[in-house]
């Protein structure tokens, strides 16, 4: 099976992030920060990390602001330059992607994140590529995407992370069905969009981390629409799978839901807690704070 370089990535950036109105109503949901930074650039960061050379974004509407991000700011970095904050800017250079290291295109109709990755199609060409859904922020000693990465030069074909839920939580989410395994990497059998309660065939549900083959784009141009009347990219990944294998691996870190309020919040705590400079201070103001409850 193909294990060419993977050297793209997909970012699907179009939601309308209704769950965070009206802060999203201006911003977009992306570029809410956990502590100090948007969650699109953990996801890039991520992406970076993993070797990854060019992240495709696929945009919306009012979007702009992410490609901005992306992009030198010359009079901020100037006036840093004149007042010597050499700190402040060497955050932005380092945050700061090489020129021709992204691409924007437009999702022009909200027709799902099948449609959203066949919109990035002419960009990515012949090649495999990694796909990262930006709601998602996974915190790992090694990136997600990069423990990915080694199974699939190991193996080839196409990796998707797995995480377990409770058995009760299992309708909410894309649960796959597995084969054999080891060192939690398995065989994929078959993957199941938001199974009735009970009827799961497993407890291991799709975190929001892909590595696809090119010929998944086929299958999306003539894929119907599925659950909520969308282009599902589950239905064709089922299809997808019939000639090429499709592997597994249950990840090492922990998984937060920044498209969920309460995710959102738990990633502010989860990484400010563990951030370099002011992780102690919040610690001990944390614990004072919950002694008061």
């Amino acid at each position: 099976m193909s294990k060419a370089p993977i050297r793209k990535a997909v970012v699907p950036v179009a939601g309308l992030g209704t769950r965070f109105l009206p802060a999203t109503k201006s911003m977009p949901k992306e570029m809410l920060t956990v502590v100090d930074r948007p969650v699109i650039q953990y996801v890039f960061d991520e992406a970076r990390a993993a070797g990854i050379e060019h992240v495709v974004f696929v945009t919306g509407r009012n979007k702009a602001v992410i490609e901005d991000h992306f992009d030198i700011a010359y009079e901020l970095e100037d006036t840093l330059r004149e007042r010597n904050k050499r700190d402040a800017l060497a955050i932005l250079e380092a945050a700061r992607p090489l020129a021709g290291q992204t691409s924007f295109t437009r999702q022009q109709a909200p027709l799902g994140l099948g449609h959203a990755v066949w919109c990035a199609r002419e960009i990515i060409g012949r090649e495999p590529f990694a796909l990262l859904l930006p709601d998602v922020l996974i915190k790992a000693e090694r990136g997600c995407l990069s423990q990915m990465m080694d199974v699939y030069a190991a193996r080839g074909g196409n990796v998707i992370a797995v995480e377990p839920v409770p058995e009760d939580q299992t309708h909410q989410y894309g649960v796959v069905k597995i084969g054999e395994g080891r060192d939690r990497v398995f065989d994929v059998q078959g993957m199941v969009e938001k199974p009735p309660r009970g009827t799961a065939p497993s407890n291991l549900i799709i975190t929001g981390r892909y590595l696809l083959q090119p010929e998944i784009f086929g299958l999306l141009e003539i894929q119907e629409a599925g659950a909520g009347g969308e282009i599902q990219l589950t239905d064709a990944m089922l299809q997808l799978m019939q000639s090429q294998p499709l592997t597994a691996l249950q990840f090492e870190g922990r998984t937060y839901d920044c498209g969920s309020k309460i995710g959102f919040l738990m990633a502010n705590l989860a990484y400010a807690a563990a951030h370099p400079e002011l992780g102690e201070e919040f610690r001990a103001t944390a614990r004072e704070y919950l002694a008061t409850l």
